[in-house]
C-alpha cells in the first residue's frame, strides 16, 4: 500500500509542472484517431538538395540493418515492428537515414526497394513507422533524397504527402521540445518540395512553430532548452539545414526568416564550442553520447559553409549563465561544472540527477566522466544510469538529488543557483548550490565550490546539515589506478602523466560501467567516499609527466 501511495505522489508531482496543453493533447490524441484522406501531389520544386551528408551506412544489402550498435534483419513485414528489437531501434529503421548518409550514393537501388518496400508494409496509422517522431526524420530524408533526382514518381510524391498529412493530425503538443521542432522541421522542408495548395498548408504551419518554439528553445547564450549536449548538437543540425533549404530553394517564406535564423545558430555554436572536451566531442551531461547527432567537426564544417561566424575568445573561465554550465581552461587541463537546473520543468524527460557534477580532460584525454547514455526505455539500467551516483556529485541519504523515474519521467526536482563565478591571476572560483534533497528530513542544501589554479583544483562539498552522504567520482576507462591509499589515489594517463586524487575521508573503489555510445557498455571504476560531516574536501593534481 505505501509503495502504491508513493507511486501516486510521483506521478503527482510529475504532472504538476506540464502545460495544460501537454495534458490536453495526450487526452484528445487518445480519443481521436488519425484520418488518412487520399493527397495527389500537384508535383515537386526544381531546387535539388546540396547539404551535407551526415550518417554512417545503416542498411546493407539482403536487408541487413545496423542501428545503434546492433544489427538486424528486415526480411518480413512483421519486422518493422518487431518485438525483438527496442522500440529506439525500430524508430531508427523508419527514420530511412541510410539515404542521407556519406556513401548513400553506391545504394541506390537498395533504398529503392526499401521505400517500396516500406510503403507496401506500413498501412497507413499503423506501428512505429506512422508515430510522429519517425514520420518527421523519414520525411526529411525522403525530401532530401528525392530532391537530388532527375524525375519522381507519382507515387512517391503522393506517399509524402499523405505521411505530412497524417503529421499535422498528430503534431506532439503533448511532448513539445525537440519533437515538436522536428514535426515543425518536417513540415517546412515538404511544403517547400512539394506543390499545390496541400504542400503550402504543410510549410505555413510548420512555420508557425517555428516562429514559436525557436527562440523559446534556443536560450539567450545559445544552449538548447533541454540542456543536454546531444540534444543541442540535433537541433543546431536542424537549424543549419532549415538555413541550407531556405538558401537552397529560395522560398519567400524561409528567406524572411532567414537571417533571424542565422542569429540564434551562431550562438547555438558558440554555445557547443564551450562544451566540448578536447578531444573534439561533448561533454555527458543529461542524456548524452555520441555517435546519434553530427559530430562537433561536421557540425561547424557545415556552418563554415553556410558562412556563419562562431569564433569564442579563449579564457580561463567562461560561464553559459542562462544555461548554468561552466568550463575552466588551464591550458593544462579542462574542467566542465554543471550548475543547471535539470531542464524546462514541462519537459524534463532527457534529464538525469546530475547537479553540480563535473567533467575533466587533462590534454585530449577524459579523466573524470559521467556515465553516459546507452540505452532509452523503461528499465533498471535506464534509471540507473539518470541517478546522481553515476555522476560526479553527491548522494544524500541514499536519494538522488531530483527523483528520475520510468524512462523519462522527472517529480521534484532540484534547482541550482550558481553563487560565484570568477577568475583572478589564474585562480578561478566557482561555487553553485541546489535544493534538490531539501524534500528530505531534514531539509539539505548542498553547496559545491571549486577553486582551480593551473596543475590543481579542489573541491569542497558543504550540505547545510550533517547526514549520511557519498562522493562519487566516474574515473575514464582508459586511466589506470597505479596507486591506492586509505584517502589517496594515484591514476596514470595513457600519455603517461599522473593524477592524484586526496580526500578528507575514507575511499572505496568500485566497479562501474561508462557508456559512451547507445549499445555500449565499457567498464571501469568509480571513486565513492562516504562522508557524515556534512562537509568534504578533495583535491586533484596534475603531478608529472613520466616521460
Amino acid at each position: 500500500m505505501r509503495k502504491i501511495t508513493f507511486k501516486f505522489f510521483l506521478l503527482l508531482w510529475t504532472i504538476k509542472y506540464l502545460k495544460f496543453n501537454q495534458v490536453y493533447y495526450r487526452l484528445f490524441y487518445y480519443l481521436k484517431k488519425v484520418k488518412i484522406t487520399s493527397i495527389v501531389s500537384s508535383g515537386c520544386s526544381s531546387w535539388r538538395w546540396s547539404g551535407e551528408t551526415l550518417y554512417n551506412q545503416s542498411i546493407f544489402k539482403n536487408d541487413i540493418v545496423l542501428f545503434l550498435n546492433e544489427g538486424g534483419v528486415v526480411n518480413s513485414k512483421n519486422a518493422w515492428n518487431s518485438p525483438q528489437y527496442s522500440k529506439l531501434w525500430l524508430y531508427n529503421l523508419h527514420y530511412f537515414d541510410d539515404l542521407n548518409s556519406e556513401s548513400y550514393a553506391e545504394r541506390e537501388l537498395i533504398h529503392y526497394q526499401f521505400i517500396d518496400r516500406w510503403i507496401a508494409e506500413n498501412p497507413a496509422c499503423f506501428g512505429n513507422g506512422w508515430e510522429p517522431y519517425p514520420i518527421s526524420l523519414r520525411l526529411v530524408n525522403w525530401v532530401k533524397w528525392f530532391s537530388r533526382k532527375e524525375s519522381v514518381e507519382q507515387k512517391y510524391l503522393n506517399s509524402i504527402a499523405i505521411q505530412a498529412d497524417a503529421l499535422t493530425q498528430q503534431l506532439e503538443y503533448h511532448i513539445l521540445g525537440n519533437h515538436l521542432f522536428a514535426n515543425a522541421k518536417a513540415l517546412v522542408f515538404v511544403g517547400a518540395y512539394l506543390q499545390g495548395k496541400d504542400a503550402k498548408r504543410f510549410l505555413d504551419l510548420g512555420l508557425k512553430i517555428l516562429d514559436r518554439e525557436i527562440p523559446e528553445q534556443f536560450l539567450d547564450d545559445g544552449a538548447h532548452f533541454e540542456l543536454s549536449p546531444m540534444y543541442h548538437e540535433i537541433l543546431l543540425w536542424d537549424l543549419l539545414e532549415l538555413i541550407d533549404l531556405a538558401e537552397v530553394s529560395q522560398n519567400p517564406s524561409l528567406v524572411e526568416r532567414h537571417s533571424q535564423w542565422r542569429v540564434v545558430a551562431e550562438k547555438a555554436l558558440r554555445w557547443l564550442k564551450t562544451m566540448m572536451h578536447p578531444d573534439g566531442e561533448i561533454s555527458f551531461f543529461n542524456d548524452a553520447a555520441i555517435g546519434i547527432a553530427a559530430k562537433p567537426h561536421q557540425i561547424f564544417a557545415y556552418a563554415d559553409k553556410l558562412k556563419l561566424s562562431y569564433e569564442v575568445n579563449k579564457k580561463v573561465l567562461m560561464t553559459n549563465e542562462t544555461s548554468g554550465y561552466s568550463r575552466v581552461d588551464t591550458g593544462f587541463f579542462t574542467l566542465f561544472f554543471d550548475h543547471a537546473n535539470v531542464g524546462p520543468d514541462y519537459l524534463p524527460g532527457h534529464a538525469h540527477a546530475d547537479t553540480l557534477s563535473f567533467e575533466m580532460s587533462v590534454g585530449v584525454q577524459r579523466v573524470f566522466v559521467n556515465s553516459g547514455t546507452s540505452l532509452y526505455g523503461v528499465s533498471a539500467e535506464r534509471l540507473r544510469q539518470r541517478e546522481t551516483s553515476a555522476h560526479n556529485t553527491v548522494v544524500v541519504n541514499g536519494k538522488s538529488s531530483s527523483e528520475v523515474w520510468s524512462g523519462f519521467r522527472v517529480a521534484r526536482r532540484a534547482y541550482a543557483t550558481l553563487l560565484k563565478s570568477d577568475e583572478t591571476d589564474g585562480v578561478v572560483t566557482l561555487s553553485a548550490s541546489h535544493d534538490g534533497y531539501k524534500r528530505l528530513n531534514p531539509k539539505i542544501v548542498h553547496k559545491r565550490t571549486i577553486t582551480s589554479n593551473a596543475e590543481h583544483f579542489t573541491l569542497l562539498d558543504e550540505l547545510s546539515h550533517p547526514t549520511d552522504a557519498s562522493f562519487h567520482l566516474h574515473i575514464h576507462p582508459d586511466v589506470l589506478i597505479v596507486n591506492a591509499e586509505k584517502q589517496k589515489l594515484t591514476l596514470q594517463l595513457p600519455c603517461l602523466t599522473l593524477i592524484q586524487f586526496e580526500c578528507e575521508c575514507p575511499l572505496i573503489l568500485e566497479e562501474s560501467t561508462w557508456h559512451p555510445e547507445f549499445g555500449v557498455s565499457v567498464s571501469n571504476k568509480k571513486i565513492v567516499v562516504p562522508f557524515n560531516a556534512g562537509r568534504l574536501s578533495a583535491k586533484i593534481t596534475i603531478l608529472k609527466d613520466k616521460s
